[in-house]
């Protein structure tokens, strides 16, 4: 189990963002929300989330795919997303055994959230290069030398 991640779960039914402080929930290590939160939104789990989509692969191709990741990250990585019920793991009795992953239904409803925040930053990549760009240079003027 990680590190502040609570053994039961949680009432966190007061999470409603509407008119309350949009970041209650950041506040209790032991909310269900939050814990979900760092799962999906790491960089890891969004990429294998995207590669899984409409299709199925096997681990040695996944990490092939996801530059950087090592296997046990990937190990770690794809137990987690089984866990929450987003991947599924089909093994198969032949010899060496064969391994596939795959999105389950929920996982494919979050994929559609994922694609949307990557159409979205397609989108929008020249203006966040240009407010980089501003920035660095504010940042470059003000140092010292």
């Amino acid at each position: 189990m990680e590190e502040g991640t609570s053994k039961s779960p949680s009432n966190c039914a007061d999470t409603d963002l509407g008119d309350s402080d949009p970041f209650q929930w950041d506040r209790r290590e032991d909310c269900e929300v939050r814990q979900i939160l760092d799962r999906v939104a790491d960089k890891w789990s969004l990429l294998v989330i995207a590669l899984l989509e409409r299709r199925t692969l096997r681990f040695t191709e996944l990490r092939n795919k996801i530059d950087g990741i090592s296997q046990r990250m990937l190990s770690v990585t794809l137990r987690q997303l089984e866990r929450d019920g987003l991947v599924e793991r089909t093994v198969y009795p032949v010899v060496p055994p064969r391994v596939e992953y795959a999105l389950t239904p929920l996982g494919a409803t979050l994929h559609t959230t994922i694609q949307a925040l990557v159409t979205w930053t397609e989108e929008h990549q020249d203006e966040i290069a240009a407010a980089r760009a501003s920035y660095d240079r504010r940042a470059a003027a003000e140092t010292p030398v």
